[in-house]
């Protein structure tokens, strides 16, 4: 069980799993089968990966923070009251050298899975932020083909859809070590992408990833351009890690940029520390924008490019197995109002302001 305080919003969250390393197991511990000796090649059933959690909290607020005394920005964890939050189970089978081929199934249900399904998986262009009403509570958060080519150390290809390199925290929120998620996750950057991308390891502290997408959050492809996006991931030590990840391409419906191709990025960057005993400490920070941003344009301002980013700490220290304290600090800047739904106020005329 967490508890923890958002500024006036209290939460209480139980996870039906004591940590991420408890709640997967390979098939073969699941069919009882005896582990293979140390220094031997694994069987395939101990390569199957499977994974699930059960997710619920309950939230009030002490002060009125909007007619629900809740802040409607906080996508996870809006609704006063009791909220089935999660369930997933997923089955996955990472590329190796003895075998090439792998892959990666999860199906997710509950509040939390309403909010970041991708377009053309169970939603439909018009249901939008922040409830998404229409959209039904289960989604196929990941499915995708993976395959080793041999080349040097091992190119790595993965088709399908999976979850975004962009962010340090995940959709899986066990993996997270808040409860409650950030601002940066929840408003700044994508959940899914639907393409094809390859992983290469350059050297042992160094592992480049690329390749295109249908876009941000987004199964279908709503305007026909391909969106590339990366990641160089450093291991600087085994106890520091960090990550440079990247998207950039055109998000708008062609009917809106009028052949504009106008780009929308975002560059992400995580660093994070192990080397105290049962202490974690990261930080993620990201810079993102977008030209014409729709919004701005129907809203008449001047200047259309919107951009948003922010910041965010986190320190958790492991107190016993089952039971940790983790912490967060975060900025997170949108001036334009983008991503938050508040809009700037327009633009009038000269006239329009001496009559006013």
């Amino acid at each position: 069980m967490t508890t923890r305080v958002i500024g006036a919003l209290i939460v209480i969250g139980i996870v039906l799993c004591a940590g991420p390393a408890l709640a997967q197991k390979s098939l073969a511990e699941v069919l009882g089968r005896p582990a293979t000796p140390e220094g031997q090649p694994k069987t395939y059933l101990e390569e199957v990966m499977l994974y699930g959690y059960v997710e619920n909290s309950y939230v009030f607020n002490l002060s009125g923070a909007s007619r629900k005394k809740t802040n409607a920005l906080r996508f996870y964890d809006v609704d006063e009251g009791y909220t089935f939050n999660a369930a997933e189970i997923s089955v996955k089978q990472d590329s190796s050298e003895t075998r090439p081929f792998g892959f990666g199934v999860a199906i997710a249900g509950g509040e939390d899975s309403q909010k970041n399904h991708s377009l053309g998986i169970f939603r439909s262009a018009n249901d939008g932020p922040p409830n998404f009403r229409n959209t039904p509570k289960i989604d196929l958060a990941e499915a995708y083909a993976t395959y080793r080519i041999p080349v040097g150390d091992g190119l790595t290809l993965k088709a399908g859809k999976w979850a975004t390199l962009i962010g340090y925290e995940v959709y899986e929120n066990p993996k997270n070590l808040n409860f409650s998620r950030s601002f940066l996750y929840t408003l700044g950057t994508p959940y899914f992408h639907t393409g094809l991308i390859a992983t290469y390891p350059v050297a042992s502290w160094l592992s480049v990833t690329a390749g295109f997408t249908n876009g941000w959050d987004n199964a279908d492809n709503n305007n026909g351009y391909l969106r590339p996006t990366g990641s160089f991931a450093f291991t600087l030590t085994k106890t520091l890690n960090a990550s440079v990840n990247w998207f950039v391409g055109p998000e708008q419906n062609r009917n809106l940029d009028n052949g504009r191709a106008n780009t929308r990025y975002i560059v992400d960057n995580t660093i994070m520390y192990t080397g105290i005993d049962k202490l974690t400490l990261a930080v993620n920070f990201d810079i993102a924008g977008e030209e014409r941003e729709p919004t701005l344009v129907a809203a008449g301002v001047a200047n259309t490019h919107a951009s948003w980013g922010g910041v965010a700490g986190y320190a958790s220290y492991q107190w016993l197995e089952a039971f940790r304290t983790a912490l967060r600090l975060e900025y997170f800047k949108d001036a334009d109002g983008a991503r938050n739904g508040i809009r700037p106020v327009p633009v009038r005329s000269g006239e329009d302001a001496l009559a006013a």
